[in-house]
């Protein structure tokens, strides 16, 4: 089977998804408040990559209009925030305009007083403070990182993220297998609960970040160390039709995802895509392409619509499926331009 046509097939996946996208709110319908931020990701990184201003002015649109929802993108769950302000931290790589870089800081500022002393430090998941996880603490990771590569004569964006690894790496939450697990306990021990592909994946955004800062090759190593875990335990086995692709712990289970985690595929993809960047381990793009592949070839309908299983078969559509797929689609694009 001849390989798809990355560029054209984000293309066609973009335009599905902008069907649900609704300008008065400046979100997507059918999905919720912190996959809409994925989804805007998904817009920027279309537009980055290939070059089609189709959809950039949902941008600022989003940007007008969301923020009515909650004031500066701001609400009680920590990374919630942390997904808006990397959001707009892509906004303004593609457009150099100062608002976006500004609310991403804005968001951090408010996302350091999640920080406390309990489990020796670390970001709690929301206002209410009962529950120290992974996705909050790397979200912060890597948002600290970011900021500082675009922060002139920055040294205290760069503390945070140091201070963050610091205690992320040493918290209990990376297994003895390499592999992630959601948080700690409130006796702040690993939790065992599921390793979750997203939770893998935004630790390489960091993870790259910090290499590219620093140029100390044990960040790469650590996120070789998870990605490489991630590749052998959460994918497809040799056995199944389509071998070798994504998934989610329990993904093929009969209650399937929910509407959260139908969009962590796409960014372990994204992030994955952004530490090759840094490592260039050609098994990551070989991965990438592979998933990219198997979502045309497996995992849509008609409409250009796409499901949660990306080794197929097409279960359903919606906005955060549908972003989330875009996500390895537009990687597949970057990788082949």
């Amino acid at each position: 089977m001849a390989e798809p046509d990355y560029r054209a097939c984000a293309a066609a996946g973009l335009g599905a998804l902008h069907k649900w996208y609704n300008a008065s709110t400046g979100l997507w319908q059918s999905t919720g408040w912190w996959n809409a931020a994925n989804a805007l990701t998904a817009v920027v990184r279309y537009t980055k990559w290939t070059g089609d201003t189709t959809y950039q002015g949902n941008i600022q649109t989003t940007f007008t209009a969301a923020r009515k929802q909650h004031a500066n993108f701001i609400n009680n769950f920590y990374d919630d925030n942390g997904w808006w302000a990397l959001a707009w931290i892509e906004a303004f790589d593609l457009t150099r305009d100062s608002q976006y870089l500004q609310a991403a800081q804005t968001i951090f500022t408010a996302n350091v007083a999640a920080w406390d002393a309990v489990c020796g430090g670390g970001l709690w998941w929301n206002s209410a403070k009962n529950y120290k996880n992974a996705i909050v603490n790397e979200l912060f990771l890597t948002l600290a990182a970011r900021l500082h590569q675009r922060t002139p004569n920055d040294q205290t964006y760069l503390n945070w993220a140091l201070r963050e690894w610091e205690w992320f790496s040493s918290s209990g939450m990376i297994g003895p297998d390499g592999m992630i697990n959601d948080g700690l306990t409130s006796a702040c021990a690993n939790n065992g609960l599921p390793t979750w592909t997203y939770n893998q994946g935004v630790v390489l955004g960091g993870l790259a970040a910090l290499y590219e800062i620093t140029g100390d090759a044990a960040y790469l190593q650590q996120g070789e160390a998870i990605a490489n875990a991630t590749l052998s335990n959460l994918v497809t086995p040799k056995t199944a039709k389509v071998p070798g692709i994504l998934a989610e712990p329990g993904e093929t289970a009969t209650a399937g995802c929910n509407g959260d985690q139908v969009q962590f595929k796409g960014i372990f993809a994204r992030n994955l895509f952004d530490f090759f960047q840094q490592s260039h381990q050609q098994a990551y793009s070989a991965f990438l392409l592979a998933n990219a592949a198997s979502i045309w070839n497996n995992n849509k309908n008609a409409a250009h619509q796409f499901g949660a299983h990306w080794m197929g078969p097409f279960d359903k559509a919606d906005a955060g499926r549908q972003s989330s797929a875009l996500d390895a689609l537009i990687a597949g694009a970057a990788l082949t331009a």
